[in-house]
């Protein structure tokens, strides 16, 4: 299939590079220029611009957007959409605010555009291991671009089939890495909420060794102080134990290079899926503590931190290269 690529970024260049790999066809465009060029280099067709975008794409045309959430996803739709013709599709990759992508599909729909939300996760690692998607929209679109979200998804690996799972009864595309989770919005809602879920495992991964940490502190009696080798601490985790995760191994990598954390400043940044996932949790009457407070903590961060919140931004950057920056 033939698709445009807009934002070629972290996730948008490798997701690009997965699919040419699985025989895609790619437009490719970016403000940076450079990013294009390097992308071209590898086999995508360079575009300079949407309107040159839409002159080497096929009709109907398919838009794949990885931009950040907000005014500039919004206005780079809209220019699409007012060069359109009836047919075209624009996907919107990014981690957009589900209810936008409510209003944009009714909006499309008026011009005879379809829109998916594909919430995306996978991060930097993604163009090797796959990106997990779950995705919103029409299903009869949906299903037209299957060969698309089957090149992105991980497939099966060698992670073992679910016990209790019945062939005809679930989606066997759950398996495979992606699902279709329901109309406008379904995609990007499933995928705030799993955000929401990541900010409460990582918080307890933080506070747990901050703990572990705080064993070797002076104002503990001396013979209940514990010098504690946090590196292998991680290490043997990740290794039969209960607790063991690809955070964990993210984890693990970053204390082997740096057992004190010390290039990161432990100013956390959220991105605003754990803020609309306890905000969905107040709509619903749904208690939602962890979540709320591992949100709570990264706001704390910024203005005192911790070597936990440290922890935090290593696990950032491990799985999503996010570079955190103390305003």
């Amino acid at each position: 299939m033939k698709l445009a690529m807009i934002g070629l970024g972290r996730m948008g260049g490798n997701m690009a590079r997965r699919l040419m790999a699985a025989g895609h066809e790619i437009v490719a465009f970016d403000r940076d220029a450079d990013a294009v060029a390097k992308l071209a280099a590898e086999g995508a067709i360079a575009a300079t611009s949407l309107d040159d975008v839409r002159a080497k794409l096929e009709q109907p045309a398919h838009w794949w957007i990885m931009l950040p959430a907000g005014e500039i996803t919004d206005a780079t739709i809209d220019a699409i959409a007012a060069g359109a013709q009836p047919g075209e599709v624009v996907i919107d990759g990014g981690n957009s605010f589900y209810k936008d992508d409510i209003r944009r599909a009714k909006a499309l729909k008026e011009r005879g555009l379809d829109y998916v939300d594909v919430g995306t996760s996978g991060g930097v690692w993604g163009r090797e291991r796959g990106y997990c998607m779950m995705i919103g929209g029409p299903e009869e679109v949906v299903a037209r671009l299957d060969p698309v979200f089957a090149a992105l998804a991980p497939g099966m690996g060698t992670i073992d089939r679910t016990q209790g799972r019945l062939d005809g009864q679930t989606d066997p595309r759950a398996e495979q890495g992606y699902i279709h989770a329901g109309p406008a919005g379904a995609g990007h809602f499933v995928k705030m909420v799993h955000n929401g879920i990541e900010y409460g495992l990582m918080q307890a991964y933080a506070e747990g060794f901050d703990i572990l940490k705080g064993k070797a502190s002076d104002k503990l009696p001396e013979d209940e102080r514990y010098d504690l080798n946090l590196t292998d601490v991680a290490e043997v985790w990740r290794r039969g134990s209960v607790i063991s995760s690809w955070l964990l191994d993210l984890i693990a990598l970053g204390l082997a290079k740096d057992a004190k954390l010390e290039q990161f400043s432990g100013h956390v940044a959220d991105s605003g899926e754990g803020r609309w996932t306890v905000d969905a949790a107040m709509e619903e009457a749904v208690p939602a503590h962890v979540l709320t407070t591992a949100l709570f903590a990264r706001y704390r961060s910024r203005v005192e931190n911790t070597f936990g919140d440290k922890m935090l931004s290593a696990m950032r950057f491990g799985f999503g290269g996010h570079v955190e920056i103390p305003q």
